[in-house]
């Protein structure tokens, strides 16, 4: 999987370590759409743009994702580690299924990081928080996949999952107050896992 993921990804100053970008976010679904609408309506007669904007959910969903572009766009130029989103590799549904999806791209990654905005239930982040942790601290190696993952939330934001994330698997958690805070840590976060890749505190994937 890192090998169809870097080739996927294209070049960047360090192209093998990978970075799993993870939040609560879910791609534009067109039957998603028009069963909120007219389920008898023709894909080609709507005007999406109104119904994004007039549907709050996907507002949210949109400002997720838009947020994740960014840090991924962000690590990418200036860490020069090649972040990636779910939607960023091409892996079939009838291949593997989005859950699976998940655990395998986490696996394959130097650093798997959750982004937890302030953008309303975040149900849908928790289940896959949780598939994805109880799959990676289950190996041999959980030791080492925990010096991996990062938690990240918006301040203000607190649920049970965070908590559970904390308790359960003792992940690194912290609070952000903006982008730019959001970035700054995710970067510091990337580079002391490079750091203690180099020195052999962590053991390199390649």
């Amino acid at each position: 999987m890192r090998d169809r993921i870097v080739d996927e990804l294209g070049d960047v100053p360090r192209s093998r370590f990978l970075v799993y970008l993870m939040g609560p976010y879910e791609a534009f679904d067109v039957e998603r759409v028009l069963e909120t609408t007219d389920p008898d309506a023709v894909p080609e007669s709507i005007d999406f743009g109104t119904l994004v904007d007039a549907d709050r959910e996907l507002e949210r969903d949109e400002a997720a994702l838009d947020l994740l572009l960014e840090v991924r766009d962000h690590l990418r130029t200036v860490a020069g580690v090649n972040a990636f989103l779910a939607i960023d590799v091409d892996v079939p549904l009838a291949e593997m299924d989005a859950a699976s999806q998940s655990i395998a791209f986490a696996r394959a990654s130097n650093v798997v990081a959750y982004v937890v905005p302030a953008v309303g239930d975040n149900l849908g982040v928790g289940i896959e928080v949780g598939s994805v942790l109880e799959a990676l601290f289950d190996e041999a190696n959980a030791a080492h996949r925990r010096e991996r993952v990062f938690f990240v939330h918006e301040s203000g934001v607190s649920s049970a999952m965070i908590a559970a994330v904390r308790d359960r698997w003792e992940a690194r958690i912290y609070a952000y107050d903006g982008r730019e805070d959001l970035c700054r840590q995710l970067r510091l976060f990337v580079r002391d896992v490079i750091r203690k890749e180099r020195t052999g505190k962590l053991s390199r994937l390649d």
